[in-house]
């Protein structure tokens, strides 16, 4: 099948070893092996594959020297990571000569030596000692190690009420700037879920601030799931990858707090709101204004349409797996001290199949921003993401709300309002008038890659890499002005 352009075998549990002949798909573009059993070295002859454009190894059992072939090598560690017998570049693991493979004879596995033997047995005993100690010590002190394990999180009561509930769970901290002391977190979540802390509400639960002594504050979300989360393993290892996610347009992840009854998600708090209650007349506090933020100029709104782009190429094409939002709205983007954009709520509908699908409806609720086929049949893809970004640039734009209702038989999508009157009229009739300090190319331009993406095939809206270099080209052009 030497035409084949694409071969996914991806998590199949397929073992044995890469057949060589695999190097005769000389027209092959994507090739994913991983997460399967597969064991022996990585075939020299996948170096005529010219054409790859995705390739991955990953999560097997592959071992000896990794080809120094350009092909294979340019898609870096990640498409070799977890083999423990594979050596050799991209790797950190170096190819030892007397160790298990060799860059001089790739593919072949030598005999370890007596002495190398009897280092590692003498290692294994060694280490079982360790343990041991460690385990009976662990015995010894056992009642003091569960109390300190254990963390008291003091629940808000109903309005009305005069008694606490206490829960007790466990608290898991990834920031090392959060206080790591059981005292600092007994005192601070007196307050955590008060009514006075709420600061907003998302899609699967509410938003508290709370605050700790020195000036420290997070965002801690209460998932409204009580009794639905059955696999507590399942939510923290998701938690956990999230947690392990890195970028300056991303809100990050802080930590999580499980109990039986109640699921927390810790997150860094974002003083300037969101941008939907910045642009349409809403202040940080909620209270209503005649206009909105009027700090909202244009060369801040184009950078907040630049760092949510990033915030989603990260998510869409440097997370593996990919990362879909799925709910993707200027609600949930949040804006700090200089108004740079932190995407929130990324990843949490990764959470809905723990869920038994509760909230899908409630989950994909941004009316105006839920890309059709995602509406009408539950499609995932990129392009849902990409589309309600496109909302967000004409939404930029133009200062409207992604729907209006200016009467009560009435109602506006922005998408279509915006395509209607670029046939009828003028470009500058979309513009929103509060803006001030722009070109009109410029807005020009984002607003048609705005319709662009928010097309209804699903096939003609770009990728959103494609989508932060369209940008990055009209920034350059707002630059030589």
């Amino acid at each position: 099948m030497t035409n084949l352009e694409a071969v996914n075998l991806r998590q199949n549990q397929l073992n044995g070893s890469i057949p060589s002949s695999l190097g005769n798909l000389l027209r092959i573009q994507y090739l994913d092996l991983s997460h399967n059993s597969l064991s022996g070295p990585i075939p020299t002859s996948l170096g005529n594959l010219n054409n790859l454009t995705h390739f991955d190894l990953s999560f097997n059992n592959l071992s000896g020297f990794i080809p120094e072939i350009a092909n294979i090598q340019r898609f870096g560690a990640s498409a070799f990571s977890n083999n423990p017998f594979l050596c050799g570049r991209p790797l950190d693991t170096p190819c030892l000569v007397n160790g298990a493979s060799s860059p001089s004879s790739p593919g072949r596995t030598k005999v370890l030596s007596t002495s190398a033997i009897v280092a590692i047995v003498a290692a294994a005993v060694i280490l079982a000692g360790v343990c041991l100690v460690t385990i009976m010590n662990m015995t010894a002190r056992g009642r003091k190690k569960e109390e300190n394990d254990q963390i008291m999180i003091v629940e808000s009561t109903p309005l009305g009420s005069t008694e606490s509930n206490l829960i007790i769970g466990k608290l898991v901290l990834f920031s090392k700037s959060l206080p790591s002391k059981y005292e600092d977190w007994e005192a601070g979540t007196k307050t955590l879920l008060d009514k006075e802390s709420l600061i907003g509400g998302g899609s699967i639960g509410t938003v508290y601030r709370t605050d700790f002594e020195g000036g420290i504050s997070i965002a801690v979300k209460k998932l409204e799931t009580t009794g639905r989360i059955r696999n507590q393993e399942e939510f923290e290892q998701e938690i956990g990858r999230l947690g392990n996610l890195q970028h300056p347009n991303l809100v990050a992840f802080q930590g999580y707090y499980w109990s039986s009854s109640m699921q927390l998600i810790l997150s860094e708090f974002v003083p300037n709101g969101n941008l939907y209650d910045n642009l349409h007349g809403l202040g940080y506090a909620g209270t209503s204004t005649s206009r909105g933020n009027r700090e909202l100029y244009w060369s801040r709104r184009f950078q907040i349409a630049v760092g949510t782009a990033r915030a989603l190429a990260y998510l869409h094409h440097d997370c593996r797996p990919p990362i879909l939002h799925l709910n993707v709205k200027s609600s949930n983007i949040l804006l700090d001290n200089n108004y740079e954009a932190k995407l929130s709520d990324y990843g949490l509908g990764k959470l809905l199949p723990i869920l038994d699908n509760y909230g899908l409806t409630k989950f994909h609720n941004a009316v105006g921003y839920v890309a059709p086929e995602l509406a009408q049949g539950l499609r995932q893809s990129e392009k849902c993401d990409v589309y309600s970004f496109g909302v967000i640039l004409l939404e930029l734009v133009t200062g409207r709300k992604p729907v209006e209702s200016p009467t009560t038989n009435e109602v506006v999508v922005l998408c279509e309002y915006v395509r209607g009157l670029l046939e009828t009229s003028s470009a500058s009739d979309c513009f929103d008038r509060n803006l001030v300090g722009f070109t009109e190319n410029e807005l020009i331009q984002v607003m048609r890659l705005g319709l662009i993406c928010t097309s209804e095939d699903p096939l003609r809206r770009p990728s959103m890499s494609e989508v932060v270099q369209v940008l990055e080209s009209i920034r350059n052009g707002l630059d030589s002005h």
